[in-house]
Parts: structure tokens; C-alpha cells; sequence
């Protein structure tokens, strides 16, 4: 309102106070207490006839008179301290409806006619948009109907005697001294209750939010639940980013201590818990990194918003492609990435190789006859569907086959042969992955959090077969497990020299350290329940036909 008023212009209009035009949209109202000023919408004079521009600022007049503004702020501070006691509520109804039935007879019995008067204030409404605020004394307060009712048939005040007036001071003071009394009798409880209530601080249920410093900032909420054990979850999420939560695993509070383990991302969170609970100082890991993250516990008025995540394409659907750039990786680009973002399919340093690899599920020994640049040449691709929504896996795959066959020229028949193949089978010992709980037609996760630290979300043994294929080993994985439906888990060992030539990772020195994890084939028996083997068995190939460098974008 102060700045309505600060951008508004004196209008050359004489009253007690100053009247101002401005261009926002709102009815006619008195604003300020000590130094009241009349606002009045722009273009007001040509919308309403001098006769009843002069009823609507008589009815302001009075409101600055009665110093109805002033009176409106003091039952505001009653309403803070008593908000609790329902009179409260009900006087500031019913001052609301007598403060404008007493500045709507001040204008009749000035001489106005009533029809006039009425008039005039439905013109109001009509061409403005009522803004209900404490803070200005309008002209549509109050039930409309009934005041223009009254206005036509009900014109006569009635005035207080000495009997009505020491009647209604009786009623102010039950109003006021009755809880008053209450609250002094109940002092004592109340305050013991406060103090229960504030010796257990530690509460973490809630939403605490902080900011994580790692290159661009990036925000972060926690949103924390207790069940009825006593036991606390937590869901991560990304402020700044629409996506799925991120669940977080052993969240425990002990002494003051905050821990939990994030394994979706294998990291985990430990933190101190101020002695007020409004803050925990602690630090969030990220494989061999540790980053400073202060959660502080959010209110209604300080909590960020969280976005919704980002709706899933039909199922059914079959996308093509709108838009597609293909342009020539860094020289000194490492590793490879490939990633969604929004609906659109990125990779980063991908040879025409893994592309192919990527769109038909094949290991690079699954595919000859392609040109040497072929592995030689990187790109970094953005391909964005002409249909809304993230698309799934087959989707994305779909586009990238089709991106091939469009910029590539891509063109190829299937073969059988004999080739040197891992087999992946189930161990004697059982599954011991972690049945998802995911939206399964949503987007597996698998990533690395270091090299040889493997987290898997909600994938089927294709998806393990083809990462490990595609970026882990040197030769082709047959998928003779037998295992359906989605899983979680993850996966840790101690790679070798044959292992991520495929993703240019440089594999650390071997350890003799006794906490080392254990080689891959190890691994994968004991931590998931699965078996590997070298093998030679017969396996789909991709004879090439044509390819030739992309087209321009």
C-alpha cells in the first residue's frame, strides 16, 4: 500500500485529506491512521457522474472522521493477543458491518438520495476489483446486499443514550476481562506445558531446508516423518530441479547427532543438532567428497517450494524427434555422461559407437564393420522429442535409433556368431537385491559414485547387463539370470586393468588394505546373490551396411 501511495498523484479535488489517483485496480479507500491520504482508482471520474463521485467520497470522508482506520489496527492487536476467544471473532464482524452502516447514514443524512448513493456504490464494483484489506476503510465493505437493502428502505440512526452506551461499555468489559481472567487462572499449567514442550527440541519431523555450495548452489530440502515406532524417514529433495524425491536410508537422532544414509546417490548426511532444533550443522558426502550443508527447519512463511516432478510420457506413445544438435565433444573431455534433461535425451563425449551400443542394448564387439572414426569421434548430442512428457527407456531408445538412421544415415543387418561373452546367472545363495518400489515404468537409475561403487534403482537385469556391458566390462553380457521385475541395490568392488576402458576411467593402483572390497566376480555373488563367468556362446552382431558422419545440425 506504501508503494501504491508513493506512485500516485495529487488529484485537484478539495477534502480534509488529500485525494490521490492511482493507475492499480482497487476500490475507492481511506489509507493511514496519523496521516490519512484517499485513494481513488485512475479514470474514476469518467466512470462515475460528478453526483455520485461526490456520495463515494462523502462515505470516505466519514470513515477518515471516525477514525475507522485507527480502530481497525487496535482490534487488530486484540485479535493477537486474544485470538483464541471467539467474541473476538465476532466483534470484528460486526465493527466491519456497523462502521459502514454508520458511514452510509452520515451520506443520506447529508442529503443524498438514496438511490443515488446505491447507485453509486454498485458502479464501484462493477468497474473495480474489491481488495479486502485491514489495513484501508473501502467503500464495499461489509454484506453488500444487505447494506444496499438497508440503504433503500432502513434510513434512520439510531442514537445512544446514556443507557445503550453504559449497556455496550458493560459488554466491552465482560468481552476483555473474561479471558483475561482465564488466562491468569491457567497461567500456572500453561506454563508447565510450555516448558515440556521446550525441553524436547529434537524433533525432527518437518521440513528443514539448506543450501549446498558446490560450484552453481544448489538448494535442498529434507522433509523428515516419524511412525509409530518412533522410527524416522526422510525424502530428499531438489529445490531448483523438478525430479523424484530421493529416500533416505538408518535415519537416526542420537544425542544430538543427526545421521542417515542416502544410498540412491551413496553418500549420506551427519549433523549437529542445535540445542533450539531450529538448525542441524552438518556435512553431506558424496563418495570421496565431503561438502558443508546446514539444514535449518522451515515455517509456512520461510519453506521453499518444492516443484512437482516432471509427468511421464504415454506409455504407449511413440515420439519423434522435433529438434536434434550434434556438435564435436571437447579434445580433453573426460568420461561419458548420458542423462535426461527435462524430456530431452543429452549425452556428453559419446562415439558414434555408444550410441549404437545404447540404442539396441549391444556390447561394441556386438558391432562390425564400422569406420574407424567411428570410435575415434565424440559428440555431445541434445535430442528432443515432439511429444511431452519424460520419455522411458524404450523411448529413448527409439530416439536415438532414430537420430542414427536420420543424421548417421545408419544402415545394417543382423548376424549370429560365436563370441567371447560373460554370462550372468543366479548363485546358490539367492537373490539378495531389494525388490523396488518405484513407478515401474518410470526411468531405472544406475550410477557411479567412484569407480568400483555401483547404485542401482529401480532396474531390471537388462539394465545391470547392459551398464556393465557398455561401461564396465571388455566383452558382451548374456542375461541368463531368469530374474524379472525392478530392483534396488548396490554394489562395491575393487576394480581392475580390464575394467572401465570403456568409459576412459583411470583404475587406481590395487590396495592390500584389509577393508578393501572385493574383486567383481566376488562381489556380485556376495552382495547381490548373482553369479558371473567368462563363456563362448553364440550372440546377436550388427553388420553395417552405411554410416556416414553426421549431417548438419
Amino acid at each position: 500500500m506504501r508503494r501504491i501511495v508513493s506512485a500516485a498523484t495529487r488529484m485537484n479535488l478539495c477534502a480534509e485529506v488529500p485525494i490521490l489517483s492511482s493507475p492499480s485496480l482497487f476500490e475507492p479507500g481511506v489509507f493511514g491512521i496519523f496521516r490519512p491520504v484517499l485513494l481513488l482508482p485512475e479514470g474514476i471520474v469518467n466512470r462515475l457522474s460528478a453526483e455520485q463521485l461526490g456520495t463515494i467520497l462523502a462515505h470516505e470522508i466519514t470513515h477518515v472522521r471516525r477514525h475507522d482506520n485507527l480502530m481497525a489496527a487496535i482490534h487488530m492487536v486484540v485479535e493477537t493477543l486474544f485470538w483464541f476467544h471467539p467474541a473476538v471473532w465476532w466483534i470484528r464482524a460486526h465493527l466491519l458491518e456497523e462502521r459502514e452502516r454508520a458511514c452510509d447514514e452520515a451520506v443520506l443524512q447529508s442529503g443524498n438520495e438514496a438511490d443515488l448513493y446505491a447507485e453509486s456504490i454498485l458502479n464501484v464494483c462493477k468497474f473495480y476489483m474489491e481488495r479486502p484489506m485491514i489495513c484501508v476503510a473501502g467503500v464495499t465493505g461489509s454484506d453488500l446486499k444487505k447494506r444496499i437493502v438497508r440503504i433503500m428502505t432502513e434510513q434512520v440512526s439510531h442514537q445512544l443514550d446514556l443507557g445503550r452506551k453504559l449497556l455496550l461499555g458493560l459488554a466491552a468489559t465482560i468481552a476483555v476481562a473474561v479471558p483475561v481472567v482465564f488466562g491468569l487462572v491457567n497461567m500456572h499449567p500453561a506454563f508447565a506445558q510450555a516448558k515440556v514442550a521446550k525441553a524436547d527440541p529434537s524433533d525432527l519431523s518437518g521440513t528443514w531446508q539448506g543450501t549446498l555450495h558446490m560450484g552453481k548452489d544448489q538448494r535442498l530440502a529434507v522433509k523428515f516423518s516419524k511412525d509409530d515406532k518412533g522410527v524416522y524417514k526422510a525424502e530428499l529433495f531438489s529445490v531448483d530441479q523438478p525430479g523424484p524425491s530421493i529416500s533416505a536410508k538408518t535415519v537416526t537422532l542420537q544425542d544430538g547427532v543427526v545421521k542417515m544414509a542416502i544410498p540412491a546417490t551413496g553418500g549420506s548426511y551427519e549433523g549437529k543438532l542445535s540445542a533450539d532444533g531450529k538448525a542441524i550443522d552438518g556435512k553431506l558426502t558424496l563418495g570421496p567428497n565431503s561438502l558443508p550443508l546446514v539444514l535449518e527447519r522451515a515455517t509456512a512463511e520461510t519453506a521453499w517450494a518444492i516443484p512437482e516432478p516432471p509427468k511421464a510420457m504415454a506409455a504407449g506413445a511413440t515420439p519423434n524427434i522435433e529438434v536434434a544438435t550434434i556438435k564435436p565433444s571437447k579434445p580433453d573431455a573426460q568420461g561419458k555422461i548420458l542423462t535426461l534433461q527435462g524430456n530431452s535425451l543429452i549425452t556428453r563425449n559419446f562415439s558414434l559407437t555408444d550410441c549404437i551400443s545404447f540404442a539396441y542394448g549391444i556390447h561394441a564387439k556386438q558391432v562390425t564393420g564400422l569406420p574407424a572414426w567411428a570410435e575415434a569421434d565424440k559428440f555431445d548430442l541434445t535430442v528432443k522429442p515432439d511429444i511431452d512428457g519424460m520419455p522411458n527407456e524404450k523411448q529413448l531408445k527409439g530416439l536415438m535409433q532414430q537420430l542414427l538412421a536420420e543424421r548417421f544415415k545408419l544402415a545394417f543387418h543382423h548376424d549370429n556368431k560365436e563370441l567371447s561373452v560373460y554370462v550372468l546367472s543366479a548363485a546358490k545363495a539367492g537373490n539378495k537385491m531389494t525388490k523396488s518400489a518405484a513407478d515401474p515404468n518410470s526411468l531405472p537409475g544406475l550410477f557411479f559414485s567412484q569407480i568400483g561403487d555401483l547404485h542401482v534403482r529401480n532396474a531390471n537385469m537388462g539394465n545391470f547387463t547392459d551398464l556393465m556391458q557398455s561401461a564396465v566390462l571388455d566383452r558382451p553380457v548374456v542375461d541368463q539370470t531368469g530374474i524379472a521385475g525392478r530392483w534396488d541395490f548396490e554394489l562395491k568392488w575393487t576394480p581392475d586393468d580390464s575394467q572401465f576402458s570403456g568409459m576412459g576411467a583411470k583404475i587406481p593402483p590395487p590396495t592390500d588394505a584389509a577393508n578393501a572390497p572385493p574383486n567383481l566376480y566376488t562381489a556380485i555373488q556376495e552382495q547381490i546373490g548373482l553369479k558371473l563367468e567368462a563363456t563362448k556362446a553364440n550372440a546377436d552382431v550388427l553388420v553395417i551396411d552405411k554410416v556416414e558422419k553426421p549431417s548438419d545440425n
